[in-house]
């Protein structure tokens, strides 16, 4: 480890952490033709019906730049379709299109693999006490996050 990261170990294992994760989810995204994110917004669809595209934005603590790329290519693939909403001029809304439902089933096998991969060698109760810890880090850094907002 880089003397200069002595006084952040914790953050620099989880920079690491997210970076594998984050890598092997692309591999295994890959073969049902998605790229990491995008599958967030198809579960999104799935499971809530169609969306304002703020809606999902404020959903997956993402930005509106971000969420307008991804949706896009996603509506590119055909696994999304945008509408305008019928009760707000300035709102799209976004939906799952059939081919979307079929991919649905490859999308929950790669998650199931994903988190196989995550818990390899974890006992039941190191899972349930992982969680618990990353829900906590979770939480510290969404307060660290809105008290470096800045003042509107």
């Amino acid at each position: 480890m880089p003397p200069s990261v002595r006084a952040g170990v914790m953050s620099h294992a989880i920079f690491r952490v997210a970076r594998l994760h984050r890598m092997l989810a692309g591999q295994l995204l890959r073969r049902v033709g998605l790229h990491p994110g995008q599958e967030l917004v198809m579960m999104q669809l799935w499971d809530l019906g169609p969306q304002r595209q703020t809606d999902l934005v404020r959903l997956l603590g993402s930005d509106a730049a971000t969420m307008t790329r991804t949706v896009k290519r996603l509506e590119n693939a055909g696994f999304v379709r945008r509408r305008p909403s019928e009760t707000d001029r300035r709102a799209t809304i976004i939906e799952p299109t059939a081919a979307s439902l079929a991919l649905r089933k490859e999308v929950e096998q790669v998650w199931a693999e994903l988190e196989d991969s995550v818990a390899d060698g974890l006992d039941p109760d190191e899972r349930d006490t992982m969680i618990r810890v990353l829900a906590g880090i979770e939480e510290s850094l969404s307060r660290a996050v809105e008290r470096q907002a800045p003042l509107t």
